[in-house]
């Protein structure tokens, strides 16, 4: 169905749903209205009949000290008469709701009767053969006796006038309707041209012709929209280029992150299945060969998923609560047994949202890279000089431990609640980054020193795949680095 036609039969919907609702709700207002102002009327005579009927039981000889059932009759009978047009529509019962005396063309059932007691007053419209009326009912005490007055008040006329009003509001309905769908037509043909205009650019384009431009037809928001497509056209065919020149990048750092990853990956594994293997006397080696093995792994389980992350650019992490203290604790088994490094852990208690796994291989990257860092630099800070200022007033009270033994150098990671998360930070005090390199460090495959990187195994993706992991987690590597005297890398994650 065409856009031209929907918009018609839309605002037509709208329209008549419209005028259908506000119709009813008028017409019936105006019926309620009417009818409540019956009722009153209703209610008011019945009121004014009862006090006729106890006035005129006053005038009644005093030789009754009950009045009679004949008496009852005959004053009914003149109120009857004294009605309008014809007279009134009464009916009298006793006090055991017997029926007395009843106006002729009085077609009501006893209905109201049993609902009424001398305190009460009722009322109900009810539908007859002739029409509609409003019945009412009343008590009367008058000289020693309890009667029920019922009357009935013709309504008809209202019940008429609504009929009336329905008819007319749906012919009004009816010839409004087919004169919006006219005028709608004609207005849809306007508006959709733009529309039609840029359909065809579309298809121009889908058919690889990047040089069609729309024709800009209007100065509204269509023709804004016609610009900003045009303007959208050239941008299109001006990325193209850059768009296929990244894909082939892309593929490119996907052959070589998974060769990079999983040749050592692959060595590990091999050498902790060997050493698994044979029976060795001293168990530590044993000890040693299960955790090569286990991290081996679970670092080959981690390779593939980091790729499936890096190549679908998708979010499927599932992001949990873990304590700050397990994700330390884990550190600082994982470098127990780098004895050539002071690494030192200082953290705050806190339970932080985070793929523990992915983290893991952040800090894990971050805290190698800074000892290959310190390594190079051959540079330990003296006592409270610059790694003893790193630990504050406001990290005062946390958790503290180290990992060394003969450092030359130190390595620390600290975590900390800050505005907004919680920052880690791993800080080294080695040969620092030139500031022109600090950009192109987080991008696949490129290292500040090549020959360096490649002696110690690197391939140029640990960062690229922090700041890949670190997007999953709604973060960033921030870097600040200076030569000759270290470098920090920290992220934020949320509590």
């Amino acid at each position: 169905m065409k856009f031209s036609i929907k918009l018609v039969l839309s605002t037509m919907i709208v329209l008549a749903l419209a005028l259908g609702f506000s119709g009813f709700y008028f017409v019936n207002y105006v019926f309620e209205t009417s009818l409540d102002r019956e009722v009153g009327q209703a209610l008011d005579e019945s009121s004014i009949l009862s006090f006729a009927f106890e006035t005129a039981a006053l005038n009644v000889p005093l030789k009754y000290s009950v009045l009679p059932d004949s008496v009852v009759e005959e004053i009914a009978s003149k109120l009857e008469m004294g009605g309008q047009s014809g007279g009134r529509l009464l009916r009298i019962a006793d006090e055991e709701k017997n029926i007395l005396y009843t106006s002729s063309g009085f077609t009501s059932d006893e209905g109201l009767l049993p609902q009424t007691d001398l305190h009460t007053k009722s009322y109900r419209v009810i539908r007859a053969q002739d029409g509609f009326y409003v019945h009412t009912c009343v008590a009367i005490n008058t000289l020693n006796r309890i009667l029920y007055l019922e009357t009935m008040k013709d309504v008809t006329e209202v019940f008429t006038e609504r009929a009336l009003g329905f008819s007319l509001y749906r012919k009004v309905t009816v010839v409004i309707l087919l004169t919006g769908i006219v005028i709608m037509l004609f207005i849809a043909s306007l508006l959709t041209k733009p529309i039609r205009l840029l359909t065809k650019a579309t298809r121009k384009m889908a058919a690889g012709d990047y040089t069609y431009r729309a024709r800009q037809v209007s100065r509204d928001e269509l023709g804004q929209l016609t610009g900003d497509f045009n303007r959208m056209a050239n941008a299109l065919e001006e990325n193209i280029c850059k768009l296929e020149e990244e894909i082939e990048a892309r593929e490119e750092f996907m052959g070589a992150f998974a060769h990079e990853l999983k040749t050592p990956l692959t060595a590990i594994i091999g050498y902790a299945d060997m050493l698994r293997s044979h029976k060795l006397d001293e168990e530590k080696s044993i000890m040693s060969a299960n955790y090569i093995y286990t991290e081996g792994k679970r670092l080959e389980a981690m390779s593939f998923r980091l790729l499936d992350i890096i190549v679908a650019k998708q979010d499927e992490a599932r992001l949990l609560d873990v304590p700050v203290g397990e994700l330390f604790a884990y550190l600082r088994e994982m470098f127990a047994e780098k004895k050539e490094m002071d690494i030192r852990f200082v953290y705050e208690e806190a339970v932080v949202r985070m793929e523990a796994n992915l983290i893991k291989t952040v800090l894990v990257n971050l805290i190698d890279n800074a000892c290959k860092a310190s390594e190079y630099s051959g540079v330990s800070p003296e006592p409270g000089g610059k790694a003893a200022d790193q630990k504050g007033s406001d990290m005062a009270g946390v958790p503290e431990a180290s990992v060394s033994g003969g450092s030359t150098g130190v390595v620390e990671v600290t975590g900390e609640r800050v505005d907004g998360g919680y920052r880690i930070a791993v800080r080294d005090y080695g040969i620092g980054i030139p500031e022109e390199e600090q950009i192109k460090i987080v991008k696949a495959f490129y290292m500040v020193d090549k020959s360096r990187a490649r002696s110690k195994n690197g391939a140029g993706l640990g960062l690229a795949l922090c700041a890949e992991i670190l997007k999953i987690h709604h973060s960033g590597l921030q870097i600040e680095s200076k030569e000759g005297e270290g470098s920090c890398f920290s992220f934020v994650l949320a509590l």
